[in-house]
This record gives structure tokens, C-alpha cells and sequence, in this order.
């Protein structure tokens, strides 16, 4: 790959820019319920700590989503790499899936399928026509801005890397018309995921860097340069076409074992003030089976951000690899696509038989997994009673719902600065939350509407209980 500013130059005076949309199709729901900071209005998720002032008995647990036991999208359909967009089509329910069909070692077509439920995919596939006849080396990641998009012809954008990043528009997610015939981002690895971020309203994509030897680490299998490790960055852009400069997001640390790598973090969902990613983990020194030659393993933990900046990661497994030997995914297991569906979230993953390297045209196949909607991670109580205090907002609201399954009880208090409860809304004025429920409703004796405007607190008590999320309705 080359660096060329007449390059970017060209691309920037002779490219028509790609329309900016919002507030339709797939994102209008999620912007329209997410927030910067702690929420005085709308979905607030405890998949990090940033709402939480102070808990005692109480801890955080990832939750895993259900995997389905067979791949949705299989060798016999020629996948061949990790990386799939899946979009349901808002008018007709139909679910619509992209990914990678193997040409070489260097080069593949981008697969189409379609199916009804998200999980049995008609057969047979397609094969679509490269854009503008353009080769495509990796990645087939799709974004529709909705029936109301101002430009009916460039209703979907696509986005695949072949030394840099290409992309091209489409009437119907099927003929594509390349945006260049040159790269509109290059100085990144071959690994890219798009996806839209409604906060910030601009476009996002996550790809891979590399380390250099001045960062100090230890050197890879396989590697040409000493000390090289696969990390993440990030770029973004208002139009689609200019684009920032690529920064690191995900990095290794002292307390990765190993040769810890970051391959990549595919398409980002927006949530209660979060982009939540799903980041692939590689450890290529490493068997997938005891006493194994080290083939390599991987396994999804859970990224985020709430500045659109910064990141977060956790260490422990969102999904793991596959623990039966023999199994379809039992190396590597890389989630890839995150696909609200009504009360359910889809996860769309990468699955390896056998290793990292290992017959990558037989052995790479494409699962799904489903989990409640927002229940990522719990803030979670057991048989002893634990308390959680948010931090301090103010109330904008005249409801809270909670996503919680409680099978003790949960009780909320609406408490000032100091900790004490206001009148009609402590312990004993509040309605005991049981049951499980993506949207508890809470009451107390007095209406919450009956605070706006008061900065509070909420106080949770809870045993044997897991809290996930709150809404706080207007």
C-alpha cells in the first residue's frame, strides 16, 4: 500500500459525497434512545460502571447469548472468512445476509442469502457482481439507511478493503456502484467493519493496525516484523468518503497473557449512550485442543464507548469458543454482527473448526447466537441482600422501567445527596419488582412526575436478582 495525497486529493474533489442520513430505517430507533453521560430521559445500560455511584454485594457478570448448534451459513456455501452484515428489511421483516465467498487465497465475491427467521437461510445463495467490477479482498458490511432515504440510489452502503477501503452504493443491496476505483481510506490492515454511529451522526469504522517494534512487545508466530501484534483503530466520517485518520482503540497490556492480538471489532450497535462492539481475540500461540500444536484460538469479549473516543474492554469471554471438542466452532469463535430483533438481540459469528490458518475454505463458517435485549451484562445480587446507588441525574422523567430477572425481590428508592429517601418514595412506598421482564414497571405511593426538575438518586435493593438496564420515560 502506498500513502499518496494527490490520491486523497483526487478522491476528494472528483468523488460526488454520499448523502447524510438520519432518523431513518434501521437507526432511527436506536438514536432515539441514547444518551451522552449519565441519563435524565431514556435507556441507561449497566454494562459499565459509569451510572453506578457507589454497590455493596453486588457484581458484574457478562452474560453469554444461546448459540444455535448448527452454522447458519456453511462451507458448502463457499463462506470462507469471519465477516457477515445481516440486516432485517424494515418493511418487509425479511432478514438479509452479506458475506465472503472464497475465489483465492487474496480475493473472494460477496455472498447474499435471505431468510424469514434469521436462523434457516434459503438456498440457493447468490453470488453478487463485484462493484464496478472492482476486486474485493475482505469484508462485506452493509448499512441501510431506510425506505425514506433522500437518494432512493444510494439507499445501502457497502464497504470491503483490498489494500485500503472501498465502498459503493445501491438501490437495493444487490448492484453495487463503487463510490472510487481508488481507495477511499487507505494506511490500514486488511480488516475493516462499518457501521453508523446516531450519536455522533457520523459514519464509524473499526479496522485493523499493527504495533511496530518501539512498542516493546513480545514478537508473534509468523511475524516478518519483530515485537508486531494486531491491534484495533478507528476512523470515522460525516459523508463516507473523507475520513479521519485511523487511531488505535484496542491495544495489549500487562496483564494480556502471552501473545494476546486484537483482530478486529466488527459492526457497532448504539445503546443507551454506548457503542457496543463485539471485539475478535486471537491467541495463535496457542492449541485448540491439550497437547496440540498451537493452530491458534480465538474468543469475543465485549467493547465499548461512550465518547465515541475511548474504549473499554473486558477480558472475560462474551462468547467462548465452542468447549466440545469436534465441534464446528471449537477453535474460534468470532462474533462479528450485532442485529436488534424486536425483545432479541442476534449475534452473527465466525465459528472455526480447527485453528486460525487451518483449511480456511473448508473450516470457516458463519453461526448465530441469541440473547435478550440489552442483557449483556447484569448488575447482579444473591442470596445475600446488595445495594446499588446510580449516580446523581435530574429528573426529566415520569417512569422508570427496569430490565431485570428477579427471582427474590428488587426494591428502588428515589433518595437526595445525602442518602436519605424522599417522602413517597422510600422502601416501603415502593411496589416490590418480582419476575423476569425486559420492562418492569416501577411504582411508588407518590408519582415520579412529581420530581422533575430534583437532582436524586436511585437506591436499589435487591437479592437474587440481576439488573440490566433502566428507562426513564418521559
Amino acid at each position: 500500500m502506498t500513502s499518496s495525497l494527490t490520491r486523497r486529493q483526487f478522491l476528494y474533489q472528483s468523488t460526488a459525497a454520499l448523502p447524510l442520513l438520519t432518523g431513518t430505517g434501521l437507526w432511527a430507533g436506536q438514536a432515539s434512545d441514547v444518551r451522552s453521560g449519565p441519563a435524565t430521559t431514556g435507556l441507561q445500560l449497566f454494562l459499565d460502571e459509569a451510572f453506578i455511584a457507589e454497590k455493596r454485594d453486588i457484581r458484574r457478570v457478562i452474560e453469554s447469548p444461546v448459540r444455535h448448534p448448527s452454522p447458519v451459513v456453511t462451507a458448502a456455501d463457499k463462506s470462507c472468512q469471519p465477516y457477515v452484515s445481516v440486516l432485517r428489511d424494515p418493511v418487509t421483516g425479511r432478514f438479509r445476509l452479506w458475506y465472503n465467498t472464497a475465489i483465492d487465497t487474496e480475493h473472494s465475491h460477496i455472498g447474499y442469502m435471505e431468510s424469514q427467521d434469521g436462523v434457516n437461510f434459503e438456498r440457493p445463495g447468490r453470488e453478487l457482481p463485484d462493484p464496478s467490477g472492482l476486486p474485493v479482498r475482505y469484508g462485506a458490511y452493509v448499512l441501510d439507511h431506510g425506505p425514506a432515504a433522500p437518494d432512493p440510489s444510494r439507499r445501502y452502503l457497502l464497504a470491503w478493503e483490498n489494500q485500503g477501503l472501498f465502498t459503493a452504493h445501491s438501490a437495493d443491496g444487490l448492484a453495487w456502484t463503487a463510490t472510487s476505483r481508488e481507495p477511499v481510506l487507505i494506511d490500514i490492515g486488511d480488516i475493516i467493519a462499518l457501521s453508523r454511529d446516531p450519536i455522533r451522526n457520523r459514519y464509524l469504522l473499526t479496522c485493523k493496525l499493527h504495533s511496530t517494534p518501539e512498542d516493546g512487545f513480545k514478537g508473534r508466530a509468523g511475524s516478518s516484523a519483530e515485537g508486531e501484534r494486531r491491534l484495533v483503530g478507528q476512523s470515522y466520517s460525516a459523508d463516507g468518503i473523507r475520513w479521519s485518520a485511523p487511531q488505535r482503540i484496542v491495544v495489549p497490556d500487562h496483564r494480556d497473557e502471552g501473545v494476546t492480538e486484537f483482530y478486529s471489532v466488527g459492526n457497532v450497535i448504539a445503546r443507551g449512550g454506548l457503542l457496543i462492539g463485539l471485539l475478535k481475540v486471537l491467541r495463535d500461540d496457542q492449541a485448540s485442543e491439550p497437547g496440540g500444536a498451537p493452530t491458534g484460538i480465538g474468543y469475543t469479549c465485549l467493547a465499548w464507548t461512550r465518547d465515541g473516543i475511548t474504549w473499554q474492554r473486558d477480558r472475560e469471554p462474551f462468547m467462548d469458543r465452542n468447549p466440545n471438542p469436534g465441534t464446528w466452532d471449537r477453535a474460534m469463535t468470532w462474533g462479528d454482527c450485532l442485529l436488534p430483533v424486536d425483545d432479541e438481540v442476534f449475534v452473527y459469528y465466525g465459528g472455526y473448526a480447527l485453528g486460525h490458518k487451518i483449511e480456511r475454505f473448508k473450516g470457516r463458517q458463519i453461526g448465530v447466537a441469541r440473547m435478550k435485549r440489552d442483557r449483556f451484562v447484569a448488575q447482579q445480587a444473591g442470596s445475600v441482600d446488595g445495594t446499588l446507588v446510580t449516580a446523581p441525574f435530574t429528573v426529566a422523567a415520569s417512569q422508570l422501567t427496569l430490565n431485570a430477572a428477579v427471582s427474590g425481590h428488587l426494591i428502588v428508592e428515589v433518595v437526595d445527596s445525602s442518602g436519605k429517601a424522599l417522602k413517597g418514595f422510600s422502601r416501603r412506598d415502593c411496589e416490590p419488582v418480582t419476575g423476569d421482564s425486559l420492562a418492569h414497571a416501577v411504582r411508588w405511593k407518590s408519582p415520579l412526575a412529581r420530581l422533575r426538575g430534583k437532582k436524586i438518586q436511585l437506591r436499589f435493593s435487591m437479592r437474587d436478582a440481576r439488573l440490566y438496564a433502566l428507562d426513564l420515560a418521559v
